[in-house]
């Protein structure tokens, strides 16, 4: 079994957006998928570390795409772990077309690449717990070392007091994950919906960051303070109950 996954989506009409390409959320849901599938194929997926009461927390992601897959494209994601410490473990995606373009002698279109880190809890404790206690570190055996991810690491999202409340939302059934909090994904969908759809219609996203700090659940009120930090790039702060900070978001438009 190779060291690096390779899984094929399609980019389905009903998740791509009034442009026709897929939504930022479903790429990185795809991206979520992926690592899933990977992981579990490999004998530390979720399937597994359920049964002794261990899951897979997101804990940083980002995304930086060149152009979104159009609807009714098919696409590859290939995933690879890139390292693993006790508690954290980095992982890496591309995402590229499924054929080579013979004709201009060129291998599959690139799209964009992603990074991601991920913590081992307890899901009873919620408490990081050793990613080398599974199968006496069988993890190890899968990095990926030699593999290009062109991309920058995310980095802490710095932010001001002089951040806008632009809304605040409640949290419901549909907000929430296998986990019992509140979906990575819906956190995703959640902040692009700080903007308008006039924005999109001039603006496109070139990167996403976000960082999640704590957990929500259903029925916490959530919260969204933006500050613009640069030309054409937004930082965000999602505040659960008024007090409590669960996420830190990052977004560059071109």
């Amino acid at each position: 079994m190779d060291k690096v996954g390779r899984y094929e989506f399609l980019a389905e009409p009903f998740h791509c957006d009034f442009s026709g390409r897929l939504f930022m959320g479903h790429m990185g849901n795809h991206m979520l998928n992926a690592a899933d599938f990977h992981s579990s194929a490999r004998g530390f997926g979720m399937k597994y570390l359920m049964t002794i009461k261990r899951s897979w927390v997101l804990s940083r992601l980002a995304i930086e795409m060149t152009e979104m897959p159009q609807q009714y494209t098919k696409f590859n994601v290939e995933t690879w772990v890139e390292s693993a410490m006790r508690y954290f473990t980095s992982r890496n995606f591309a995402v590229v077309g499924t054929s080579n373009d013979s004709s201009k002698g060129e291998g599959p279109r690139v799209y964009g690449y992603g990074r991601s880190i991920w913590a081992m809890i307890d899901t009873e404790t919620r408490q990081p717990t050793d990613i080398f206690s599974i199968d006496n570190g069988a993890i190890n055996n899968w990095i990926v070392d030699d593999k290009s991810c062109p991309i920058d690491k995310g980095g802490r999202v710095k932010m001001t007091d002089q951040a806008q409340l632009v809304r605040t939302i409640d949290t419901f059934y549909n907000d929430v994950d296998i986990n019992g909090h509140i979906n990575s994904v819906k956190y995703i969908e959640h902040v692009l919906d700080l903007w308008s759809l006039d924005w999109y219609k001039e603006h496109q996203i070139k990167r996403f960051e976000i960082a999640y700090v704590a957990e929500a659940h259903a029925g916490d009120k959530l919260s969204f303070y933006r500050e613009k930090s640069a030309d054409g790039e937004f930082c965000v702060r999602i505040v659960k109950n008024s007090d409590v900070e669960v996420v830190r978001s990052k977004v560059k438009f071109v």
